[in-house]
């Protein structure tokens, strides 16, 4: 009598489940920014930020590559991916804004509150994205958000307009860029997304000691990337073929 009924398992379904458990990876990445947010090494958290960014960024081609959904259609994909990006885009980030006591009591629980709440909201929200690829209201990335200000060193009014304002944000129908998918001015959103990530690790590297040109260039390339996707939403011929 068999107690269990074991059958081999397809390649397919094997190399298709790793995919799944590279996504989950930045579940653990995202509970070690926990632990370095908690003892107030914000560099670190960071870093493994930057990394949890870059499985995100390389999860959905290789799913694409090796047909995830097709192997394992009873595995959500997407929804494995929101839970992670939340974790990673928006619970951490707001954490890192309130434990690094850059706004300040009371206001900066009530940031976190005011993010955390927004971007779950968000996530519920089927149309967020446009024909064009384009996200509709911000798209709740707080860990980019958060980055500008320490590398800013923003002051409490600073940082607490920008979280204000981009809140509000996450319910117009303004348009953000993503930057693979969005076709309009690819090239040169691909190269503003490669200076600041540059100028994002450099300013990890020396532990957010940067001369002004540097924090210059970093915050502008980083107001391009916020700014474009509304700017080309009310000039529609900008960038179009």
């Amino acid at each position: 009598m068999k107690i269990f009924n074991y059958k081999r398992v397809p390649y397919a379904e094997i190399r298709a489940f790793s995919v799944h458990i590279l996504t989950a990876s930045g579940s653990f990445l995202a509970f070690l920014g926990v632990v370095a947010a908690s003892e107030h090494r914000f560099v670190d958290m960071f870093w493994w930020l930057g990394l949890a960014l870059l499985v995100d960024g390389i999860d959905g081609p290789i799913a694409r590559k090796v047909r995830v959904k097709e192997v394992l259609p009873n595995w959500s994909g997407d929804t494995l991916d929101n839970i992670i990006d939340y974790v990673t885009y928006v619970l951490l980030p707001a954490f890192a804004l309130y434990q690094s006591g850059m706004i300040g009591e009371p206001l900066s629980f009530v940031a976190a509150g005011m993010i955390v709440v927004s971007s779950a909201i968000y996530y519920a929200d089927m149309g967020m994205k446009t024909d064009e690829y384009f996200f509709s209201g911000f798209p709740v990335v707080w860990n980019m958000v958060v980055f500008t200000l320490f590398v800013m060193d923003a002051s409490a009014t600073t940082a607490m307009t920008v979280v204000t304002i981009s809140v509000f944000l996450t319910f117009l129908p303004i348009n953000f860029l993503h930057p693979v998918r969005v076709k309009r001015l690819r090239p040169l959103n691909l190269a503003i997304v490669f200076v600041w990530c540059a100028l994002g690790g450099y300013a990890l590297l020396m532990h957010f000691e940067m001369p002004s040109w540097a924090v210059i260039g970093f915050v502008a390339s980083g107001l391009y990337l916020y700014c474009i996707g509304g700017i080309l939403q009310f000039f529609p011929a900008l960038g179009a073929k």
